[in-house]
């Protein structure tokens, strides 16, 4: 099937019933042929071509099918007979590093007889592979892979995930299993944030007080940044790093207070936010140390992109300085913005000179800034679709910031192209190189980070890769799950985390604990830093820190609703909603004896307690919904008072089922309004 007929077939194959492979990302083109590959003990891979890569990516294979499995497969050696997989990559020396612009398509065959994978190139090879383990599933007669042609190749070239090592340390370990996770759902770039006010994450042998007196000592040797290179080339990510100037560089200043604008001592900023610190782009020093580092810094990282950060420059120093003042009128620059410009232009030349491509944020965008640049937008698809427009390629974020704790369907709903982008020219939308899921650190560590980037990331992902014809939300929530289970088997702690905080949290009452922590969500957005004061030292073990960012209980407990107020007179679920409603109306007091006597636990005692509120006002409004009454006044007005949200909530969290609770209020009061629980 050719990739040009693939929209048909997709949809049909998306739409359809019967036993779909859940795969994600959704390949481009798929078609179910009839039959199955079994996978048994004498399962063999064989490859020709691809060099090293894809010859380290079939032992990789192997090691995976066999954990996957439990199968026991035959050692390496020659072998008799056809292989049960087959590879052939078209390109027979070695594939290099990664690149923007590689080829990553490949066709997958497989019929009961075996499997052939073919690619032009090796990195085709590596997406491929992935396909294929996310295929093997049970059958009736034991493992086994359905019998399919794939004929697949990304949409966008740049595919990556921003991951903030400086705000809170990411060790070598995390940043490995990242790399993992990124290549399973067929992502192809790590944004490493190495710099930030509270650390300096990286190794200068040029400036060694950079690491030493900026990081605590928590920061990447160069031999561990080139091991981390190495083992992203082999999964065919490109680490693209970021060194943040001129603004975030408080880190820079405690060993180098000469490149800031205002004179030190300057100490590792331990507070979140937007500081006041920048270098001083009016000084020429400040030039030839960023010359210096940053060329030692292109030598050490092949891609052959650097970004330099440039967002959020308040510019109170700058405001302050006397100096920057008279550089600012013997310039003619009219405001900070034009100084930001020219210390830009002065640093695109740098990075250009040691044989990079500049990159930054939106806040770099300048019609004197180098049409090479490429900005990163954080400000959204139409300010991403203007900047193609000026000649710029361009990445977007905005609407995939993992942080923020929003539901996988509100970041899959985001599409790099803006609406009315197909007004663009076609030299303008090939500008739109594609987009980075954002994982900012202020509230994640080595030991929550993995509960916050997956498997939300992977819905992502799909975005990045698939056509955009595959947009069913329930279709990919379905297969989000079996995604999620799959990365545990790859090494991916998101799931094993969550059990193992609530342990830490309840000790031998981790279940019952669980039945709250299954109910709430971490605040939305930047809601958490207002309440309590959090610094880089502040503990992060609590329950917030525990709860998955979306509640997969509380979602499906939406549906239920929704699909009970559009057929009231439907009995299928609705023992379900009550038999729910009823085990959280009794949680405060089940919990109690817990949460009030633990020091940890104690604050969750109006959160327990709003849990039991709402679910009791829940369960009456069920009532008058399966009665087809509307409640009286009188019931109305006391459950708008249960149902007020707290001013305060100093745990962080909110109750997830709570808009699914509202519509069956409205419900109750027989208004028709629009489905609230769909979160």
């Amino acid at each position: 099937m050719a990739l040009g007929v693939a929209v048909v077939a997709l949809v049909a194959t998306v739409t359809g019933a019967g036993d779909r492979p859940p795969l994600m990302p959704w390949p481009a083109s798929i078609e179910q042929t009839g039959g199955e590959l079994a996978i048994g003990p004498g399962f063999r891979v064989r490859a020709e071509g691809g060099g090293r890569v894809v010859a380290r990516a079939a032992a990789r294979f192997e090691g995976r099918l066999a954990r996957q499995t439990g199968l026991v497969l035959p050692p390496p050696g020659p072998a008799t007979g056809p292989p049960a997989l087959a590879i052939r990559c078209e390109a027979s020396g070695d594939a290099g590093l990664p690149h923007l612009g590689m080829d990553e398509s490949y066709t997958l065959e497989v019929t009961p007889e075996g499997a052939v994978l073919r690619a032009p190139e090796a990195w085709g090879v590596l997406r491929g592979l992935e396909t294929f383990l996310q295929m093997v599933t049970p059958g009736a007669e034991g493992l086994r892979v359905p019998a399919v042609v794939i004929e697949d190749a990304p949409r966008f070239p740049w595919r990556g995930l921003l991951l903030d090592s400086g705000r809170h340390f990411m060790p070598i370990e995390v940043v490995e299993r990242t790399l993992d996770g990124l290549a399973a759902v067929k992502m192809n770039v790590l944004h490493w944030h190495l710099t930030e006010d509270q650390g300096f994450r990286v190794e200068s042998r040029r400036y060694p007080r950079l690491q030493e007196l900026g990081s605590d000592g928590r920061y990447y040797t160069q031999d561990e940044i080139r091991r981390v290179i190495a083992y992203a080339a082999d999964r065919g990510i490109r680490v693209v790093p970021e060194f943040d100037i001129p603004g975030h560089t408080t880190s820079w200043f405690v060993g180098h207070p000469e490149l800031a604008t205002l004179p030190g001592p300057y100490t590792i900023d331990r507070h979140w936010g937007i500081r006041d610190p920048a270098m001083d782009p009016t000084r020429e020093g400040v030039y030839t140390f960023l010359d210096a580092f940053l060329g030692e810094m292109a030598s050490l990282f092949p891609d052959e992109f650097l970004h330099i950060g440039g967002d959020e420059v308040n510019g109170n120093h700058w405001d302050a300085s006397e100096a920057v003042a008279a550089f600012k009128k013997e310039k003619g620059l009219a405001d900070n913005h034009d100084l930001q410009a020219h210390f830009n232009a002065r640093v695109s030349a740098i990075v250009t000179a040691h044989g990079k491509q500049m990159m930054g944020w939106d806040e770099i965008l300048h019609p004197d800034l180098p049409r090479e640049t490429v900005v990163q937008s954080w400000r959204g698809a139409e300010s991403l679709a203007r900047a193609a427009e000026q000649g710029f390629r361009g990445v977007l974020s905005n609407g995939y910031y993992v942080d923020l704790m929003q539901p996988a369907a509100r970041h899959y709903a985001v599409e790099p192209y803006a609406k009315g982008a197909d007004e663009l020219s076609a030299a303008a939308r090939a500008r739109i190189l594609g987009g980075e899921a954002c994982m900012w650190a202020e509230y994640v560590n080595a030991e929550t980070v993995d509960s916050r980037v997956w498997p939300r990331t992977a819905a992502i992902a799909e975005r990045f890769w698939s056509p955009r014809e595959v947009s069913d939300v329930e279709d990919m929530y379905a297969r989000l799950e079996a995604t999620s289970r799959w990365l545990e088997w790859l090494g991916l702690e998101h799931r094993t985390g969550y059990r193992r905080m609530l342990q830490r949290l309840a000790g031998e009452r981790h279940e019952e604990l669980r039945e709250l922590a299954d109910v709430v969500e971490p605040l939305e957005g930047y809601r958490r830093g207002d309440t309590g004061e959090y610094t880089s030292f502040t503990p992060l073990n609590r329950l917030v820190d525990a709860a998955r960012p979306e509640s997969q209980v509380a979602r499906r407990f939406s549906l239920d609703v929704e699909a009970l107020l559009a057929d009231p007179d439907r009995a299928a679920g609705r023992e379900e909603i009550r038999a729910r409603l009823a085990a959280w109306q009794g949680l405060e007091g089940r919990l109690r004896s817990l949460l009030e006597g633990s020091g940890m636990l104690r604050e969750l005692v109006p959160l327990a307690a709003e849990v039991s509120r709402l679910a009791g006002v829940g369960l009456e409004a069920l009532g008058f919904v399966e009665e087809g009454s509307v409640a009286p006044e009188p019931w109305r007005a006391q459950s708008v008072l249960l149902l007020e949200e707290p001013d305060e909530r100093p745990h962080a969290l909110e109750v997830a089922f709570r808009p699914a609770v509202l519509r069956l209020f409205d419900a109750a009061q027989g208004e028709t309004s629009s489905p609230g629980g769909q979160r």
